[in-house]
């Protein structure tokens, strides 16, 4: 399948990718920063194999979010293909203030992060913030997020905190996105309230009848928590290892393709790397963008390089 998947899309960009000088040598291992998130899981993996068919080597440590932010500026990775804005704004600040960092661009906007109900539990009233406290009892005075340390358990933990909403009495779930969503699963089965965090590109938007809450503008942000998400390196990456620099910064995904991408991790069962083959066999096109002006770590045609991958 990696054989074909852009076989008609060689001859195209053979003269865009021609030879040019290769990166230095420490550009070859590229480490890429990840969250565990399916969504940044999912378009790592997918630069990760993009970037073993030019030539280079790729790791990609898992860590928390203020950790991946703190790993760019330590020089224990090169770029960051999550950073969620504005969600992730207190995480990133003072490491853009001190220009430790640099933001190469967005690669996907119309995202949204807030807090989100089954659509039966929407029905039946719940439909902003200041409803929640109304339905304590039945929601046994809990809310679900993902992991510790994430914004938007910050967020939550906040309002709690300062008994926004009247929420002082209600205590948050911080667990795994995988464990959240098993939660969701089970009450949505059994038609059960439940308030959860959730975002989109996700396939949880396609897998449920849900929505998201009004009300939650001071602490997630407008339009239902709507964000974009960038590609982020650390200072002065771009300027060592242009080549990569321009797959990353060329990188762009939409709402629905990404949300397609995760689908098969997540409901296909794919491992990250398959999806990604998939996933780029079946959006070419995007694919030839992506690669456009880049080349192989040596200077060579890219998408060449891409098709003779086993």
């Amino acid at each position: 399948m990696r054989r074909t998947y852009l076989a008609a899309l060689a001859l195209a960009l053979f003269a865009t990718a021609g030879a040019r000088a290769s990166e230095p040598e420490k550009c070859r291992v590229v480490r890429l920063a990840e969250i565990g998130w399916t969504d940044v899981t999912a378009t790592t993996a997918t630069v990760a194999l993009l970037l073993r068919d030019l030539g280079y080597q790729t790791r990609v440590p898992v860590l928390s979010v203020p950790m991946a932010f703190r790993a760019l500026k330590d020089n224990e990775a090169d770029a960051f293909l999550g950073d969620w804005e504005p969600p992730m704004a207190a995480d990133r600040r003072a490491y853009l203030d001190e220009k430790s960092i640099d933001v190469l661009g967005v690669n996907l906007t119309g995202a949204k992060y807030t807090l989100a109900v089954p659509h039966y539990v929407w029905q039946r009233g719940l439909r902003d913030f200041a409803d929640i406290r109304k339905y304590g009892a039945a929601l046994g005075w809990t809310l679900h997020g993902i992991e510790p340390g994430n914004d938007g358990n910050r967020f939550v933990l906040a309002l709690i905190k300062r008994n926004r909403f009247g929420l002082g009495r209600f205590h948050l779930v911080q667990d795994t996105q995988q464990a959240m969503l098993a939660d969701v699963d089970a009450a949505y089965r059994a038609r059960k309230p439940i308030v959860f965090i959730g975002w989109a590109p996700h396939p949880m938007n396609a897998q449920y009848e849900m929505d998201y809450l009004t009300g939650g503008d001071d602490s997630f942000g407008p339009d239902f928590g709507g964000a974009s998400v960038y590609t982020t390196t650390r200072a002065g990456y771009a300027a060592e290892c242009p080549n990569v620099a321009r797959l990353l910064g060329n990188l762009k995904f939409d709402i629905e393709s990404e949300a397609a991408l995760m689908d098969l991790i997540l409901t296909t069962k794919l491992d990250p790397t398959r999806a990604a083959a998939r996933w780029l066999g079946r959006n070419k096109p995007v694919v030839r963008t992506w690669l456009t002006s880049v080349t192989t770590f040596d200077g060579g045609p890219a998408l060449e390089a891409v098709e003779r991958a086993p």
